[in-house]
């Protein structure tokens, strides 16, 4: 009976310690300044966001490689109205897709699904620096697919007027210096 007397006042012991312990605190060594990123998105609007898985084919292996998946955005820039594609991968937002909505692409449907579309590009800019990609991109069903394909459709009907107009800026500027 007395060593369980015993034990009990040890284990009151140990616990009064653990309570009475004062809250330690450390100053930082180095001080950080809080640093701005720029994503260059700030002088751009979303038009159009949802959740996509994007493939690339890769034209040596002569198979379909994952990018990502991602939110896939519709990116309007506020001066010049251009429209670009802009998909970051979901925990390390890695840009996977980056370029522009040319009026040349093709959206075509996959062989194998109703929910993924096919399409190439001549210039994207997601590793860094500009090459060719044939890509492939896959929704959760049907609807958001042929949602995507009609913002797609609308983004390039939206860059070609685009272009004409700047096409027509550039033909006055230079009526003007001909002048």
């Amino acid at each position: 009976m007395a060593d369980t007397e015993e034990k009990k006042i040890v284990n009151k012991e140990e616990q009064d310690e653990v309570e009475a312990s004062p809250d330690v605190h450390f100053e930082p060594v180095i001080k950080l300044e809080q640093v701005e990123v720029k994503t260059n998105e700030e002088d751009e609007d979303v038009i159009f966001k949802m959740r996509a898985k994007l493939f690339r084919y890769d034209k040596q292996l002569k198979e379909w490689k994952e990018r990502g998946t991602g939110d896939v955005r519709f990116m309007k820039h506020k001066v010049s109205k251009k429209v670009r594609l802009l998909m970051r991968r979901d925990k390390t937002l890695k840009v996977c897709a980056n370029h522009f909505i040319a009026p040349d692409i093709s959206l075509t449907p996959n062989v194998a699904s109703d929910r993924s579309w096919v399409y190439s590009v001549t210039a994207d800019v997601s590793d860094g620096e500009p090459k060719p990609e044939t890509l492939a991109i896959r929704f959760a069903n049907s609807d958001n697919a042929d949602e995507f394909k009609a913002q797609f459709e609308a983004a390039q009907a939206a860059n070609k007027a685009g272009l004409k107009e700047t096409k027509e800026d550039d033909q006055k500027e230079a009526k003007k210096e001909d002048a």
